[in-house]
Order: C-alpha cells, then sequence, then structure tokens
C-alpha cells in the first residue's frame, strides 16, 4: 500500500471517529448532529485590556484570529437548524462562523442562544441584534429566570426585548429543553459570583452521544454535585479551565476570582482511566493561560497527562 493511500485513510479515521479536529478555514459543512467550539478565551478576550505582559504585548501589534471568547455551536444538519451558547464580544464574527459550517443554512443568526449567566463575556453579544446593529426579528433567547430578569429590567437589553429583536424563552434548572429530534439541553446551576444572575451549566445530548459544558464556577468542592460521577455520564466535557495555577495572577486578589485551576483539576482526575480523561476539554481559558498557546510546555504536560485543551474550530460528533 502507497504511502498515498495510507495517508487517505488515516486521515478518514480521525474525521470519522467522533473527536474533534482544527477547522481554521471552516471549509468542512457539518454533516451529522455536533458540536463545534466558537471559542475557548475567558470574558475579557486575547489580548486583554490593559495588559502589558508579553501573553498579550505581541498579540496588540499582531492579533491572532483564533483567539475569541468562550461560545458553543450546535449543528442540526438532519432538521436544519442551529443554536449557540454564549452571546460573546465576538458574537458577529462567530455567528458568520456558525452558518459557515451549516450547508442549509440562509440565516445570519442562529435558531437559539443559550445564556449560561450575566458576566460580560457571555451575554454582551446580545447588542449585536439591536438596531444599531442587525436589527434582528424576535432571535430566541434562552435564560434562566434572574438572567431573563436582569435583561428585561436594564437597558440596553430591555430595548432588544421592546423593539423585537430577541424573544426570551424562559428555562429552568434540571428541565431538559428539546430542540429537535436530535438534540436536548438541560440546564443545571452551578456556584458563581452570582451578583446579577445565577449561573448555570449544560448538558447536551445528541442521537448518540452527550457533552457537559461548565465554562464558569467558582470551585468543584462547592458545587452540590459530584464532578468525577458527572463526567462519567457524558463523552465530553468542556470545563472551566480559567486558570493554569495560581502563578498566572499577580497583580490581582485570587480569592476574589475563584476558578478550578487546572492542575487542581488534574490532580482530582488523575486516577481515571485515559478513556475517563480523554472525555475532559478544557475551556474560558483567562488571556495570561499558557494553555492558549498549543506548543506551551503546559499544554504539552495537559495532553501528556491525558487530558485535552478545547480549540476553535474542533468538532464533536453527538
Amino acid at each position: 500500500m502507497t504511502n498515498k493511500y495510507i495517508f487517505i485513510i488515516s486521515i478518514f479515521l480521525f474525521s470519522s471517529c467522533g473527536v474533534g479536529f482544527n477547522n481554521s478555514n471552516s471549509n468542512n459543512k457539518i454533516n451529522s448532529p455536533s458540536i463545534v467550539i466558537l471559542g475557548n478565551v475567558q470574558d475579557g478576550g486575547s489580548p486583554h485590556m490593559g495588559c502589558d505582559k508579553l501573553c498579550c504585548k505581541k498579540l496588540f501589534e499582531n492579533p491572532d484570529k483564533d483567539r475569541m471568547v468562550v461560545s458553543l455551536g450546535l449543528v442540526d444538519p438532519i432538521e436544519n437548524k442551529s443554536w449557540m451558547i454564549e452571546a460573546t464580544p465576538d458574537f458577529p464574527r462567530q455567528t458568520k462562523l456558525l452558518k459557515s459550517y451549516c450547508s442549509f443554512n440562509k440565516k445570519e443568526t442562529p435558531d437559539g442562544i443559550f445564556i449560561t449567566h450575566a458576566h460580560i463575556g457571555h451575554y454582551i453579544g446580545l447588542m449585536y441584534l439591536g438596531k444599531e446593529a442587525m436589527s434582528s426579528n424576535r432571535v430566541p433567547v434562552y435564560a434562566m429566570t434572574r438572567m431573563k430578569g436582569f435583561l428585561m429590567m436594564n437597558g440596553p437589553w430591555s430595548q432588544l426585548m421592546k423593539m423585537n429583536n430577541i424573544q426570551f424563552k424562559n428555562i429552568n434548572k434540571d428541565k431538559a429543553v428539546r430542540l429537535s429530534n436530535q438534540f436536548k439541553i438541560t440546564p443545571f446551576l452551578v456556584p458563581h459570583r452570582d451578583e446579577f444572575s445565577e449561573t448555570v451549566g449544560y448538558r447536551i445530548k445528541g442521537p448518540l452521544k452527550s457533552a457537559l459544558f461548565i465554562p464558569d464556577i467558582d470551585k468543584w468542592s462547592k458545587w452540590n454535585k459530584n464532578i468525577i460521577e458527572e463526567i462519567k455520564k457524558v463523552d465530553y466535557a468542556f470545563i472551566d479551565g480559567t486558570f493554569f495555577n495560581e502563578k498566572e495572577i499577580n497583580n490581582r486578589d485570587i480569592s476574589q476570582i475563584p476558578h478550578p485551576f487546572v492542575i487542581e483539576t488534574m490532580e482530582l482526575f488523575k486516577d481515571f482511566s485515559k478513556i475517563e480523561k480523554s472525555k475532559i476539554y478544557f475551556i474560558h481559558l483567562n488571556h495570561t493561560n499558557p494553555l492558549l498557546d498549543e506548543n506551551s510546555p503546559e499544554s504539552n504536560k495537559v495532553k501528556t497527562a491525558g487530558f485535552n485543551v478545547a480549540r476553535p474550530y474542533q468538532i464533536f460528533n453527538l
């Protein structure tokens, strides 16, 4: 067998196994129910305003187009629908990116947007649906009670509702929402600095597989559920990887921005089997997090330990 045919067969096996892959040109259309990573960076983006560290200095001069704030896209090519989780500062580009994966989709907006909580990077993209930008027509926005109330009672978000740019769809903790015959999504509460709204994660179920999405949580020990048991129930887990370790933040009180460090999470799951570890994809990476660099020693450490880092354009078959 020639090297040419070996290469072709290898590509086929890799792309059909359901594991995420990089597709920075987004030329491949999604042909089965899937999740696509639309961003993996913490709310403030990368480069980060006010940061003069090496992690951002060069990026201000030469921006990296792949650095987008955390968001997931859901694509159902069977019923010709798509949804987005989170409305980030990169919302215009991410909606266009999601559309590019959908051969069926003629619309510029998804069939629904799910919000996790009222921290800036997770909902601010809704502003682009307003009259100053797209002036959209009744785009469904799924949110828990406090999150919905926050948007309804405060401008400029309240104007989006009054002008019918969006329409709210209330969701309830631990109650599944059927999106199509292929997808259902279930919100659940997690502890995380709830100044303006509750904070939720989502369990996403497809025809064959399921995924967990928890971009923000204070610490695993503060949750009333056991993260180890929750990950056993799913095939993929996109979980809070904001900080690699405590050394990243030397100019702010780390107790005021609690997150489980990546090294803590890896320690927690150190006795997991290779298969269980491979489910975990760290996401919501702070601009200081060395995991943003695929070639960093820290990225290699995560990979060697059997875990993963969620990267933009990765696709996961459900």
